[in-house]
């Protein structure tokens, strides 16, 4: 049974300059099939934007594909390292009611943690474990 968030994390995220257009997340997103790209400051860790940001932040109010990543982002973005437990995890996912955690060393991405790979290691036989391990789905 894993115990530390390096067991269960997808390494080397997909990261995206905080200035970049938000059609260059999008494409990411697309080419990785993932919902979510870390948002960097020169390689830095700054934030996380997602498909949902897209829709609501930039698509919603009528703003172009040329609209900066960075005004895209959610706010504080909040972080663990590879050697984070998965109970501390768990407990930050919960706390600050979000599905994805950068993981992070030395200021940079070295991975992403979601809730469902959490929902699959702590309880593979769960309703989210079984749509997280489906196909298509990160």
């Amino acid at each position: 049974m894993a115990t530390k968030v390096a067991d269960v994390m997808t390494p080397d995220p997909a990261t995206v300059e905080a200035g970049q257009p938000i059609s260059a997340a999008a494409r990411l997103m697309a080419s990785n099939d993932a919902g979510a790209v870390i948002v960097t400051n020169n390689g830095q860790v700054s934030g996380i934007v997602t498909d949902r940001d897209i829709a609501v932040r930039v698509v919603a109010q009528n703003r172009g594909p040329d609209t900066p990543v960075q005004e895209a982002t959610s706010g504080d973005v909040t972080t663990v390292g590879p050697d984070t437990s998965i109970d501390q995890a768990v407990q930050l996912m919960r706390g600050q009611a979000v599905r994805r955690l950068p993981v992070v060393e030395n200021g940079r991405a070295v991975g992403i943690v979601s809730l469902g790979d959490l929902a699959m290691e702590r309880d593979p036989s769960s309703a989210l474990a079984d749509i997280s391990a489906a196909e298509g789905n990160t």
